[in-house]
């Protein structure tokens, strides 16, 4: 039974990290991921809470760098800040996704870059 929890536990992680790569090009899936990250990260092992408050801040961290890109798209910089932040939202949900299918915790929740 405690195997079957950590393996819905981990399923629902996978989930969030899917959403957050599909917000992308649809927006609106990010906020179901971070309302599901919220809502399943105090009921999971302490280990998995690493992955849910790396979604949060990945979320967050994403959304100010948009918001920054948006801000400056009237110059040619803003262009560029959208495309790294796209890179960069992908990049870091694909090594969230690497870290869970190992049953690892994040190693670097705090990084503001790739972790």
């Amino acid at each position: 039974m405690a195997s079957e929890q950590s393996s819905n536990n981990t399923t629902s992680a996978k989930v969030v990290y899917i959403l957050l790569i599909i917000s992308t090009l649809i927006g609106v899936t990010g906020i179901i991921a971070i309302i599901m990250a919220y809502v399943l990260k105090d009921d999971s092992p302490e280990w998995l809470q690493t992955h849910y408050r790396f979604q949060i801040r990945t979320f967050w961290i994403g959304f100010l760098y948009a918001l920054i890109g948006l801000v400056t798209f009237g110059i040619v910089i803003g262009y560029f800040i959208l495309l790294f932040t796209v890179i960069w939202f992908i990049v870091r949900c694909t090594k969230g996704l690497k870290q869970l299918e190992n049953n690892q915790p994040v190693k670097n929740i705090e990084s503001w870059l790739f972790a």
